[in-house]
């Protein structure tokens, strides 16, 4: 009995990934084992296609959240980071003041490391 229970639980997990083409020879031999008729077939051949998607939108989701909070513990940026940082950075370019360069030193500086100190 618990072996027919395993069978029929990854029968149905094998059901649940099948493309549609599959799923309907699935319907179909489940019907013809079962002694269904056609309205019955078509019926069960609907239903496994309904599971089948919902299963598939479930782990879709499951799998999502699960990249996304891996990745937040991994402290990766992502793309609303930088979404941030740039609009940031383009509000304070457009300041109405002009991006410091990182090479330009002012020529204050050089003349105040040049000079020795007393």
């Amino acid at each position: 009995m618990f072996e027919d229970l395993k069978k029929t639980i990854d029968k149905g997990l094998d059901v649940a990934f099948m493309n549609a083409e599959k799923l309907a020879q699935a319907a179909k031999d489940l019907a013809k084992e079962n002694k269904l008729t056609k309205e019955e077939a078509k019926k069960l051949y609907e239903h496994l296609l309904k599971k089948s998607e919902e299963a598939k939108k479930t782990v879709e989701a499951d799998l999502q959240g699960l990249v996304k909070s891996t990745l937040k513990k991994m402290n990766v940026v992502t793309k609303d980071d930088l979404k941030k940082l740039e609009d940031r950075i383009k509000k304070l370019e457009s300041g109405g003041k002009a991006p410091v360069k990182a090479k330009s030193v002012p020529k204050a500086v050089k003349k105040a490391k040049a000079s020795p100190k007393k």
